[in-house]
């Protein structure tokens, strides 16, 4: 039952004990000897990562891929390929042209790499689904992926030229839509909008080019059945009580939030909530200990809505 136990957490309900996800990402490839950029780009090798990650850490969900370039090269943005790490945006066809203006066309399942994700999918559901493993689909959310059509210009038009910030977002937010379709077709049972950037602005601003656009995707994951979050990274202090209500059923967080804060912020809006494993001081850089730091993170997790994953 490890797959409803981490639905179960997702959708703030209580559960018997903490579910746990690794948020593998290009760790699969290190884990299975590959380069990152070679891993991803064979479904075989992608599946068999993702696969060998889930059983060694005995986990009852895990990404298909943690790759926020996915949406943006698959409208366009070329890519600069790394060995261990996810590839880079290097090309912004909005640095200076709207969405329209670029003659941008959303995306396809024959864009880009969906063509490999679709494959890699169908080769790792049914060995997850034998482990009782959740394949869990993340998508780009609509400030970053607005950031790698525009560029950094993005964090200061959404100030000063606000209308050609909310058209790039909007458009972010619709490419964010069908990618939560290609998804949940892979039967991907949790999918989450991953945002990182949008810890860096305002509330006011989050909910002006954030909250609206994610909600195209977060209807078709709803609309389809399937499970919902919102990935933040950074100190989203300023922003949580948003995230909270943008309408998924839980988020996650990064290592800089404070649990306690977290875990009453999600309670009170009844939705579920994940992290809080130290990635960098714990689990990169050993200057704090993963057992005694997953002991804090769990103790005050606890079992009500709360999903034990790398920060």
């Amino acid at each position: 039952m490890a797959k409803q136990m981490l639905i179960d957490a997702y959708r703030g309900k209580r559960t018997e004990k903490p579910p746990w996800v690794p948020y593998a990402g290009v760790h699969c490839a290190f884990l299975i000897n590959e380069p990152a950029d070679k891993m991803l780009q064979d479904p075989e090798l992608l599946a068999k990562g993702v696969v060998h990650t889930a059983k060694r850490y005995k986990a009852d969900g895990i990404p298909l891929v943690f790759d926020l370039s996915v949406e943006a090269h698959s409208v366009g943005c070329e890519l600069k390929w790394w060995p261990d790490n996810v590839p880079s945006v290097k090309t912004h066809p909005c640095s200076d042209k709207t969405p329209a203006e670029a003659g941008l066309q959303m995306p396809t399942k024959d864009s880009g790499r969906w063509p490999i994700l679709f494959e890699a999918a169908r080769i790792a559901k049914p060995q997850l689904d034998e482990l009782d493993c959740v394949l869990m689909g993340l998508f780009c959310g609509p400030l970053t992926l607005a950031s790698h059509l525009a560029g950094v210009r993005i964090f200061t038009d959404v100030y000063k030229n606000p209308e050609f910030a909310s058209e790039v977002c909007k458009f972010a937010g619709e490419i964010g839509a069908i990618a939560a379709g290609f998804y949940a077709e892979m039967g991907c049972e949790i999918i989450a909008i991953v945002d990182p950037v949008a810890s860096q602005i305002k509330s006011e601003t989050f909910q002006k080019y954030v909250t609206p656009n994610s909600q195209p995707a977060i209807k078709v994951i709803h609309d389809a059945g399937m499970t919902s979050s919102f990935f933040i990274c950074g100190d989203a202090t300023k922003v949580m009580k948003d995230v909270c209500t943008i309408g998924t059923h839980g988020f996650a967080i990064d290592e800089q939030m404070n649990m306690n804060f977290i875990r009453d912020l999600a309670r009170e809006h009844k939705v579920g909530f994940g992290g809080n494993l130290k990635l960098t001081l714990a689990l990169s850089l050993g200057l704090l200990s993963p057992r005694e730091d997953a002991i804090v993170s769990l103790a005050a997790g606890g079992q009500h809505g709360y999903t034990f994953a790398p920060g």
